[in-house]
C-alpha cells in the first residue's frame, strides 16, 4: 500500500516541499522550516504558544493555544503543516467541566483558509486507492 504524509484527523493542513540540494543538509533545512513554520505562526495566529510535544509517532507539535495544537509532519520531502483540534488529557478535562470543542472547532473555522494561504505551496487534489496522494501546485497570490 502507498503512503503519504502523516496529519491529524480532521486537520486543517497545507502541504509543501521541502528543498534540499544535498541530502546531508536535510535536518539543516528541516530546523530551518520548523523555525520558519513557528515564526510565521506566532506572529499570525498570537493566542498560539510554543509547545515540544507529538501526536503518536510523526506528527510534531511546535505550537498550542486553549483550542488547537499547530504542527509538522514530513514523508520523505513532502510536508504538512498542520492546525487541529487539542487531542491532550488536560484539553479533554477542562472540556468536561466548561465545553471546548464547539469554540474550538469555530476557532479553526475562522482561520482556516488565512492558514493555508500563509503555509500552503501545494493543494491536494486527489488519492489513487493504494493511498498515495496527487498534488497541485497553488497558484501564488499577489498582495495588494
Amino acid at each position: 500500500m502507498g503512503r503519504s504524509v502523516s496529519y491529524p484527523s480532521g486537520a486543517i493542513v497545507a502541504f509543501r516541499t521541502l528543498e534540499i540540494d544535498d541530502e546531508d543538509d536535510w535536518e539543516w533545512e528541516y530546523e530551518c522550516l520548523v523555525e520558519e513554520v513557528t515564526e510565521t505562526a506566532r506572529i499570525t495566529f498570537p493566542s498560539l504558544e510554543a509547545c515540544n510535544g507529538w501526536r503518536g509517532r510523526e506528527d510534531r507539535i511546535l505550537l498550542r493555544n486553549a483550542f488547537a495544537d499547530c504542527g509538522i509532519s514530513t514523508y520523505c520531502d513532502l510536508v504538512a503543516i498542520w492546525l487541529a483540534e487539542r487531542d491532550d488529557g488536560g484539553y479533554w478535562d477542562a472540556d468536561a467541566y466548561h465545553p471546548r470543542s464547539g469554540r474550538a472547532q469555530r476557532w479553526l473555522s475562522q482561520v482556516a483558509s488565512r492558514f493555508e494561504a500563509k503555509f500552503g505551496e501545494l493543494r491536494m487534489i486527489g488519492r489513487f486507492s493504494n493511498g498515495e496522494a496527487i498534488f497541485e501546485r497553488r497558484p501564488v497570490q499577489v498582495s495588494s
